[in-house]
């Protein structure tokens, strides 16, 4: 058996050896991603925008509802909504949200700029990144679907890990 690729071999143990696999992958994925959306962005006319606020742009977008700060947050699993307060705010200067207030509760949706925004964004992730992934032969849908419910499930254990560590 080789060694593992991980980013930092002092976390290994016996125990989960794996477990440093994934987060190595994990950490490289997640800058690649990040990379990715602010390149797509740019292509598409916006090159200003930070991973979360093109995260919270298309959240805003999604389904075409109006969602909360709080709502925003509990999708994205962010906890400190300070950040994605800030986001709204530059989107919303960018004129690519708008925000309505209602009692207490404020709510956002997408402006018909953010909207002609995301739609050039979907047109330049086709183009780059979906055909990409046929040009090479694809993967089974079966399998990505598969390894997103591991993701979302792996992230509810380090979900409950903080919550432990917080604790001690």
């Amino acid at each position: 058996m080789s060694d593992p690729i991980v980013s930092s071999a002092h976390l290994v143990s016996e125990k989960a050896a794996e477990l440093s696999e994934y987060e190595f992958g994990l950490i490289i994925a997640g800058h690649a991603f990040s990379r990715w959306m602010q390149r797509c962005m740019g292509a598409a006319g916006h090159q200003e925008l930070s991973p979360l606020e093109i995260l919270v742009l298309h959240s805003c977008n999604h389904r075409d509802r109006e969602k909360r700060l709080s709502d925003i947050c509990f999708t994205l699993n962010v906890e400190d909504t300070h950040t994605v307060n800030y986001a709204l705010k530059k989107l919303l200067k960018a004129e690519l949200i708008t925000r309505e207030k209602r009692g207490k509760e404020q709510f956002y949706k997408t402006s018909d700029q953010g909207t002609q925004l995301c739609s050039e964004y979907r047109k330049i992730r086709e183009t780059c990144l979906v055909d990409s992934f046929d040009a090479i032969g694809g993967f089974d849908p079966d399998e990505i679907k598969q390894l997103a419910k591991h993701l979302r499930a792996l992230s509810g254990l380090y979900d409950q890990a903080a919550r432990a560590a917080t604790s001690l």
